[in-house]
């Protein structure tokens, strides 16, 4: 017989990196395991930590009991558990931050399920219907409240009973008092898709392509075999539908399933394409969940109730019990990348980690794949499928590159080439629509002096301030800054008259259209349209049913939409993140333009899209209107070869961000020599300088570039620099391991 273990190392929820070992009192023996959630304490002081290991022996001579177990089951499943571990330590954070980030707020705090008060008949309708009689003289109050239960059907909720009564608590509590009503306590289900009208659908017949796929996917799923395997297929081609029918398999063998798709693309038609095939086996995790929300899907999932998670990126750390299939969409979308806070982890490589640990397989799926997932493909790393063609015999759109140069000089004006108008002007015609893409919001991307040439910029950030017209002013899209109305006199020359605004942006090209065509109906989808909860939803149904000629907005727009009626895309503006200085600039143009011109010619009708260029005979751009994605690779793969650059290398951004430029720029320094002294000779580490943006609200940040073949000997340096280097505390430094960009 193994006897209970009779300490806890324990995790705070606190600024301190190591654990501290607790005792674990008579009363909870067998209760605390590793991830329970506790309560201990600190100085005198309670603190919340998390269990990290069981042992027979304490490191110290004096041992504080465990003040409270704060759950009876563990929060953290042992899977969850030694992923944080490995994310700690890949991504060179506390184990007790990582632990944060896998449990959300909601979760942790003390949100509560959302319960009301249910009101039901106790007795017959006869015989309520004979007492009410009685009762309309000398309790009217009473009587109105049986008659309005008499009309239900079985019963109602407390507040729509008083609501339909016009009444006060007292009548119905009476009632109660005499047996005639019975009151219950309900749960209130809050979930996202309560009263989403959907339409139940049947798996369609698979193409020769998507069943060679969804067969080796089965196999690795019968088998509870990790693989990753990386579904390649051109926009249209039905990876939804092979990743339907492998929820499918994973459900009947009692499996669930975790299915990450970018924020942007967490639309209600995508949910409903799930939904329509699941019925209510699902539940939704996004950002825009309320508080509340958020943890009534997080313990359905825990309790089994849900087999199927579908949600951006932080959904990966949801508690499925018994984990059989993860699918990653558009895995080469940036948002799958947690940049700004610690752990910088990518929900794409932490997908793949946590099937590993739970001996399932990972679908990664993509019409444009990042370098480092083909790349994996094409070493045998991971399995590759393909799909060559659109699903139900859809063409794939005509692309044409329209030289913005040549248009003008023939006259043409500025934002939309002839071609383009023409084009917009035939779908209107027929009645078909059109999508126009432009990866800049707001109406004037710049205000600028004509003398001196000066940019008003934003006085907190490193960034020109953005007119929003509507508003009559300009914005800082980093902090939010506003200055309205904008200046007439230059704030640098001081001379009057002279401010120009330049740059066009979502709205301006909004106006425009109407001012072209006055009879065709817009609808404009970017940050300043979708601030509100479930504004992006509505706005996108709108242009679904037929409301809009027209959709105008940004990246929003460019993924996992499906509009049959839409035959003409516009992308007006190709050239700028091409001039980016960072090593993944080709890689994400390529990728935009060819996924927002599959949103071309999706159903019957045979599409077209129109790429706005003024560098025509750039490779990226030809490469992309052609949809040539394995000449890009090629090409692209021994750049990143020849330079050192992912996937050929292990690469990290240092970050350091304080008030004080000087103050960083000396602590940064210091912290680099200190890193080049741990590393070995085969790490490039570059130098210090400012990052693209060197300065947001009010913060100063300059940053500096690691390179070398493996990423746990970097790991292991930066781990033993955070014990050795006392930070000064007026600067803050942040790692980012495998970062999305080098530059901003």
């Amino acid at each position: 017989m193994t006897l209970p273990s009779a300490y806890a190392s324990v995790i705070l929820e606190l600024a301190i990196h190591k654990t501290l070992d607790y005792r674990i009192p008579d009363a909870l023996q067998g209760m605390v395991c590793r991830g329970s959630r506790v309560m201990v304490p600190v100085r005198g002081t309670p603190r919340v930590g998390y269990v990290f290991e069981l042992k027979d022996k304490a490191e110290v001579s004096r041992v504080m009991p465990i003040s409270e177990l704060l759950s009876p089951e563990p929060l953290l499943t042992p899977e969850l558990f030694e992923l944080a571990v490995w994310m700690a330590s890949y991504y060179c954070t506390p184990l007790a931050t990582v632990l944060k980030t896998l449990l959300p707020s909601s979760v942790r705090g003390k949100a509560k399920e959302k319960q009301q008060l249910y009101v039901m008949r106790a007795k017959t309708r006869d015989q309520l219907a004979d007492i009410c009689r009685q009762l309309r003289a000398k309790s009217p109050a009473q009587a109105s409240v049986l008659d309005v239960m008499l009309q239900v059907r079985r019963g109602m909720l407390l507040t729509e009973l008083l609501e339909e009564a016009e009444t006060s608590q007292a009548p119905i509590d009476a009632l109660v008092k005499k047996g005639l009503l019975a009151i219950d306590i309900v749960r209130i289900d809050r979930s996202p898709l309560v009263n989403e009208d959907y339409i139940k659908t049947k798996p369609k017949r698979l193409s020769p392509d998507q069943q060679a796929a969804h067969d080796k996917i089965v196999q690795a799923i019968e088998d509870k075999r990790f693989e990753v395997h990386l579904l390649h297929g051109v926009t249209g081609s039905g990876k939804t539908e092979v990743y339907l029918q492998a929820i499918e398999k994973a459900l009947d063998k009692g499996l669930g399933s975790i299915v990450l798709v970018p924020e942007i693309a967490l639309t209600a038609q995508t949910i409903e394409r799930f939904r329509s095939r699941f019925d209510d086996d699902i539940a939704v995790l996004h950002h825009r969940l309320s508080h509340g929300e958020r943890h009534d899907e997080w313990h359905r999932i825990q309790r089994g109730e849900a087999s199927i998670v579908i949600g951006a990126r932080s959904a990966i750390f949801c508690p499925v019990p018994k984990l059989g299939l993860v699918i990653v969409d558009e895995e080469h979308e940036n948002s799958y990348k947690q940049s700004e806070l610690t752990p910088s982890y990518h929900a794409r490589d932490v997908a793949v980690m946590r099937g590993k640990i739970s001996n399932c397989p990972v679908i990664l799926g993509s019409a444009t794949p990042s370098l480092e997932s083909y790349h994996n493909a094409v070493t045998g790393k991971y399995t590759l499928s393909v799909l060559h063609s659109r699903a139900d015999a859809a063409a794939i759109p005509k692309i044409t590159v329209v030289n913005m140069a040549a248009d003008r000089e023939r006259g043409g004006g500025g934002t939309f080439s002839q071609a383009l108008l023409d084009g917009i002007a035939q779908r209107h015609k027929v009645g078909e629509q059109v999508i126009l893409f432009l990866n800049r919001r707001g109406y004037h991307t710049t205000l600028l002096c004509q003398v001196c040439s000066s940019v008003v910029e934003c006085p907190h950030c490193d960034v020109a301030l953005t007119f929003h017209k509507d508003e009559r002013t300009l914005c800082c899209h980093l902090c939010g800054h506003t200055v309205s109305p904008p200046p007439s006199l230059c704030p640098t020359c001081r001379k009057a008259n002279t401010m120009k605004f330049r740059g066009v942006g979502t709205q301006q090209v909004e106006k425009a259209i109407h001012a072209i065509f006055p009879d065709i109906r817009t609808i404009r989808v970017d940050a300043d349209t979708t601030k509100h909860k479930g504004s992006h939803q509505k706005l996108l149904r709108e242009f679904g049913s037929g409301k809009a000629d027209v959709l105008i907005g940004t990246q929003m727009i460019a993924k996992g939409l499906h509009f049959p009626q839409v035959t003409l895309v516009g992308v007006l503006n190709s050239d700028g993140a091409l001039n980016i200085p960072d090593f993944r600039a080709s890689e994400t143009v390529f990728q935009l333009i060819t996924q927002v011109a599959g949103r071309s010619g999706r159903g019957a009708i045979a599409g077209e899209v129109m790429i706005q260029t003024m560098m025509p005979d750039n490779r990226v751009i030809q490469l992309a209107s052609q949809q040539d994605y394995n000449a890009f690779f090629a090409e692209e793969i021994e750049v990143r070869k020849l330079f050192g650059y992912p996937p050929f290398t292990q690469m990290a951004k240092v970050l350091f961000t304080g008030a004080t430029e000087a103050l960083v720029a000396q602590e940064a320094e210091r912290y680099r020599q200190q890193l080049v002294a741990l590393l070995p000779s085969t790490f490039e580490v570059n130098p210090v300088l400012p990052a693209g943006y060197a300065k947001i609200k009010d913060q100063f940040r300059l940053q500096f570039l690691v390179r070398g073949p493996k990423g746990f000997v970097l790991s292991r340096a930066i781990e033993e620099l955070r014990k050795q280097h006392q930070t000064v505390k007026e600067v803050r430094v942040s790692v980012d391991i495998n970062p999305i960009s080098t530059y901003f």
